[in-house]
């Protein structure tokens, strides 16, 4: 946790700089989903003489406060673990694995939908159990959050946890180039812009999307819009590939 706070800035800033040592000094696309999203648009706005197209998907110029309060449930989660010991777990032979299993299990409800979660899982119960009332996981959905948390767990360290869900939240294009105008901000822009969304994504909900997509037209600048149907929530960037990769071959390929 001595580890200083780091932005969305910070990383584009970054990539900035291996181009630069790499002697590359223009992007034909840049692109992103969710996080990496809010990164496309950083460049864009970082660096508009750098960008020909940036493309964003699944994200908005900033997180909304119901995105904001998942997150900090999920580092609540974290930080209160016994384990986690102000963040200096990592000589000890346990970490705040259940706090980081929590913060995945929260997380990963906002990447899927309602419509997906029914399709998925229903009401339905583990293997047809029968077994009396009691507070064992007994609902298929509990197992399969239970299974992504400790599946996190394995291959995922909490304090990045901390620090990239923080990155997440601070990230405002409208604060932090248009002084919290975000027409103003899009002026900055220079490159062709192509905003995704998906229909049922309520972490970044197609009306998020779309505001930002006639921010930019407002500002006078080249922007595409599409709203993907699609019942698999915010994970709908990673699963409709066919959809998307049919708009990035279009979008990145025009002349």
């Amino acid at each position: 946790m001595s580890f200083p706070v780091v932005t969305v800035g910070d990383w584009v800033r970054l990539q900035a700089k291996l181009l630069d040592a790499l002697g590359i000094e223009r992007i034909r696309g840049v692109v992103g989903g969710s996080l990496g999203g809010q990164q496309a648009l950083e460049w864009a706005l970082a660096y508009p003489d750098r960008v020909d197209r940036a493309i964003v998907l699944a994200a908005s110029p900033r997180l909304s406060a119901q995105g904001l309060a998942f997150n900090a449930v999920g580092r609540h989660a974290i930080m209160n673990d016994p384990n986690f010991r102000n963040g200096d777990y990592y000589e000890f032979d346990a970490g705040p694995d259940v706090g980081l299993a929590v913060a995945r299990m929260m997380a990963h409800i906002t990447y899927l939908s309602e419509e997906s979660m029914h399709r998925k899982f229903g009401r339905r119960v583990r293997n047809g159990d029968k077994a009396p009332l009691a507070f064992d996981p007994r609902f298929e959905v509990e197992t399969y959050l239970d299974h992504q948390g400790r599946s996190f767990v394995e291959r995922f360290d909490a304090n990045s946890y901390l620090y990239i869900t923080r990155a997440m939240d601070y990230y405002d294009a409208a604060e932090q180039w248009g002084s919290g105008d975000l027409v103003e901000a899009c002026r900055r822009i220079r490159s062709r812009v192509m905003v995704v969304s998906f229909s049922s994504d309520w972490l970044y909900p197609p009306a998020h999307c779309r505001e930002f997509a006639q921010a930019v037209c407002r500002a006078g600048k080249s922007v595409t819009y599409v709203n993907v149907p699609s019942d698999y929530g915010h994970d709908s960037f990673l699963v409709e590939t066919k959809a998307v990769g049919h708009l990035l071959e279009h979008f990145i390929g025009h002349a």
